[in-house]
């Protein structure tokens, strides 16, 4: 487990990381614990780091210690069985029957849905990779009203880099926003549980790395790339706004 207090020990935080450190992120940020906390943290907290992935998880009698939870994007299938995969949906479900914060991105989001209910799988449509536009069609009043989120956009560009979606929200849950390419890019239920599909994280740099090595393992073709690619050079994500809804939504007393 790896933390980082920045000032002092008021309020703790978990990151639940289902990927590994690639070999770029490794060497330009410190590993994706770094990209998170530089994204989400902020003075005063504590952030833990549980490498799930491997099997490392906060112990049972911890969890109320913890303001909130964040699970990260992985290569895996959020529908999968591999042991570490169901722990961490039984830890998901314990979370939720403790109104925790958890905040999902990407796996995180998929498998969030699939632990409390939800249908996940192969994205109909294929691949989602880039800078793409999301419609938001519920307001965010859910995350208050004294932090100007009510000025957010209806339409927000989020980094994405998806072959899986979620298919059905759990039951008790709503959609809060969509794409052109996936039905559901945002969920909640209630005060504690949401989910985003894309990565509010990551920035253009990562994304082009991750698009290499994809391209390099024969996951994507050639042609795919070089669209993906040129279509980026004109694209910006909206991350400050993002990074603000997760921040809020994780910090803020119900």
């Amino acid at each position: 487990m790896k933390m980082m207090n920045v000032e002092g020990e008021q309020k703790r935080y978990a990151l639940l990381l289902a990927a590994r450190d690639s070999d770029y992120v490794k060497k330009v940020y410190g590993g994706y614990f770094n990209v998170f906390v530089e994204a989400l943290g902020e003075e005063g907290e504590i952030w833990d780091l549980f490498r799930v992935v491997d099997g490392e998880f906060p112990a049972t009698d911890d969890l109320h210690s913890y303001e909130g939870f964040v699970v990260s994007g992985s290569p895996y299938d959020a529908y999968g069985d591999e042991a570490w995969i169901l722990q961490l949906c039984l830890l998901l479900q314990a979370l939720f029957s403790m109104q925790k914060k958890v905040l999902g991105i990407c796996f995180g989001h998929q498998v969030l849905c699939r632990a409390l209910g939800g249908k996940v799988g192969k994205a109909y449509s294929g691949w989602d990779i880039g800078v793409r536009k999301v419609e938001i069609v519920k307001d965010l009043c859910f995350l208050g009203d004294d932090n100007n989120l009510e000025e957010t956009s209806p339409s927000l560009s989020i980094i994405e880099v998806h072959q899986d979606e979620v298919w059905e929200v759990p039951i008790g849950a709503e959609v809060l926003a969509f794409s052109d390419k996936t039905c559901v890019e945002m969920f909640r239920i209630g005060e504690h549980i949401l989910g985003i599909q894309g990565h509010p994280e990551y920035t253009k740099d990562i994304l082009s790395n991750l698009i290499d090595r994809l391209l390099s393992n024969g996951s994507i073709e050639i042609g795919f790339a070089e669209d993906v690619r040129a279509k980026i050079l004109a694209a910006e994500p909206d991350r400050k706004c993002w990074e603000k809804i997760c921040k809020t939504f994780l910090k803020r007393k119900n």
